[in-house]
C-alpha cells in the first residue's frame, strides 16, 4: 500500500489509502512520469468489498496494489460512523481527469477491454491518435492464458497509463499478473466501467445523485435486469459486514 499522510488503514478488511481525488491524481501522474516498474491502482466499491468477504483469496489482489482508493460514498459514510476518514476517489473520476488533464493526444495509451465503438468514441472525444487496445475475452476469470496475454500486452506497450476495464476481480488479476512479470512500466488503473462512461456507452448518474449517495439507484433504474442482484441482494450485505467489523473492534 502506498504511504500517505492521510488517515487510512483497514476498513472492512481492505487496506485503503485515504487519499482525495486530487491527491491520488497527483501521485498517479508523478509515478507514471518516472518510468518506474509497473504498479496498479485498485478502486474498491461496495460490490468489491462484499465480494472480498465471500472470496478471501481475492485480498491478495488488493494487498499488491500500489494504491487502493475508495470508489464508494456509501463506504465513505460507513467509515465516518467509525471515526475514519475515507474520501472518495472514484475510478471513473480518475480516468476522466487523466484524459482531460494529463494524457497527450499523441502518446500511447493502453486499454484492456471495451470494444471498437468505445475506442472510436474515446479517440473522437479526446483527439487520441495512439490507443493500444487489447480485446480481452469475456471469460477472463477462469482463463489463465487470457490473463497472461493481457498482461503481456500491457508490458509490450510501455505506456504511461494502462486502463484495465474488464470488471472485478478480472481487472485486478490482470494488473497483478502484469506486476509479477517484472518487465512492465507505467501505472495500471482498474476502473471498471469508467471508460464506458467517458465514451457515452453508459450514462453516469448526475452529480447531485452521486453526492447524495444515490449513484447505485441511477444505475439500477437504467439496467435493472443486469444489476438488480448487485444492488438489492449483494450490496446490502455491506451493512452486516460493517456491523461485524465494528463489533470486532
Amino acid at each position: 500500500m502506498a504511504e500517505t499522510n492521510h488517515q487510512g488503514g483497514d476498513f472492512l478488511g481492505v487496506e485503503f489509502d485515504a487519499m482525495t481525488l486530487d491527491s491520488a491524481l497527483g501521485a498517479i501522474a508523478a509515478r507514471a512520469g518516472r518510468s518506474e516498474p509497473f504498479a496498479y491502482v485498485a478502486t474498491p466499491n461496495v460490490d468489491h468489498v462484499v465480494g472480498l468477504a465471500r472470496e478471501p483469496a481475492r485480498h491478495a489482489l488488493y494487498a499488491s496494489a500500489w494504491l487502493t482508493l475508495n470508489d464508494s460514498r456509501i463506504l465513505e459514510t460507513l467509515a465516518a460512523l467509525a471515526g475514519k476518514r475515507l474520501p472518495p476517489a472514484p475510478g471513473s473520476d480518475i480516468a476522466q481527469r487523466l484524459f482531460e488533464e494529463e494524457i497527450s493526444p499523441h502518446e500511447p495509451v493502453t486499454i484492456i477491454g471495451g470494444d471498437d465503438a468505445l475506442i472510436t468514441a474515446l479517440e473522437d472525444r479526446y483527439g487520441l491518435t495512439n490507443i493500444r487496445w487489447h480485446d480481452a475475452p469475456m471469460d477472463l476469470r477462469g482463463n489463465a492464458s487470457a490473463i497472461a496475454d493481457a498482461a503481456a500486452f500491457i508490458a509490450e506497450q510501455k505506456s504511461r497509463f494502462a486502463f484495465i476495464c474488464v470488471g472485478a476481480p478480472q481487472q485486478e488479476m490482470i494488473a497483478w499478473a502484469t506486476t509479477m512479470r517484472g518487465d512492465a512500466t507505467g501505472v495500471g488503473l482498474c476502473v471498471g466501467a469508467g471508460l464506458a462512461f467517458l465514451s457515452g456507452q453508459a450514462t453516469r448518474a448526475p452529480r447531485w445523485m452521486r453526492q447524495s449517495r444515490l449513484e447505485w439507484l441511477h444505475r439500477l433504474v437504467r439496467e435493472p435486469g443486469r444489476l438488480w442482484r448487485r444492488y438489492l441482494v449483494d450490496g446490502p450485505r455491506v451493512f452486516a459486514l460493517y456491523a461485524a467489523w465494528a463489533f470486532a473492534r
